[in-house]
């Protein structure tokens, strides 16, 4: 008995005409979508891990002392990094970007989820302006209003809740 011969050949469809006007008008339909509707979603990126953390004191003008556990942003790297792509933050935490030489900043809220209060600090090492409650993704720039020798991001309301005001003083 002889074997029916294989063929070597396989079928492999072809896009018909109507299927090819089909996924183009599907194409056209993925990029006729906004940017902005695209921006929305969530950001692909990892939040920072192990960077130092060091004990920090807010002293009021009473007297009144709040005591965090700040993280170091002491790089570039780290700084241009910061609090981005983090869903959480205890009210007793905070990060520190340290300045050196003393200069007017400016941040930005882009690929940071949370709300934050930036505090501004001066070279006498007193806050010289709180931006409260920033906007989240938010990239308009948010300005020192002066020299500073550091920016400290706490959680949102943070400043506040504390009764935290110009003019306390910071020790790191």
């Amino acid at each position: 008995m002889a074997r029916a011969a294989r063929s070597r050949w396989r079928f492999v469809p072809t896009l018909t005409a109507e299927r090819r006007r089909l996924a183009g008008l599907l194409l056209a339909l993925l990029l006729a979508v906004p940017q902005p509707a695209l921006a929305e979603a969530e950001p692909a990126g990892v939040p920072q891990a192990a960077l130092l953390v060091v004990p920090l004191t807010i002293e009021g003008a009473n007297g009144r002392r709040h005591r965090y556990r700040v993280e170091v942003a002491g790089t570039p790297g780290q700084q241009a990094i910061g609090m981005m792509f983090r869903r959480s933050m205890a009210a007793d935490e905070g990060m520190i970007f340290p300045m050196n030489p003393p200069r007017e900043a400016a941040f930005w809220m882009r690929n940071t989820l949370i709300p934050l209060d930036l505090l501004f600090i001066g070279p006498d090492r007193r806050i010289i302006r709180i931006a409260a409650m920033a906007e989240p993704r938010s990239e308009r720039m948010i300005p020192s209003g002066g020299k500073v020798i550091a920016v400290l991001e706490l959680k949102g309301g943070e400043a506040a809740r504390a009764g935290i005001r110009a003019g306390d003083r910071v020790r790191w």
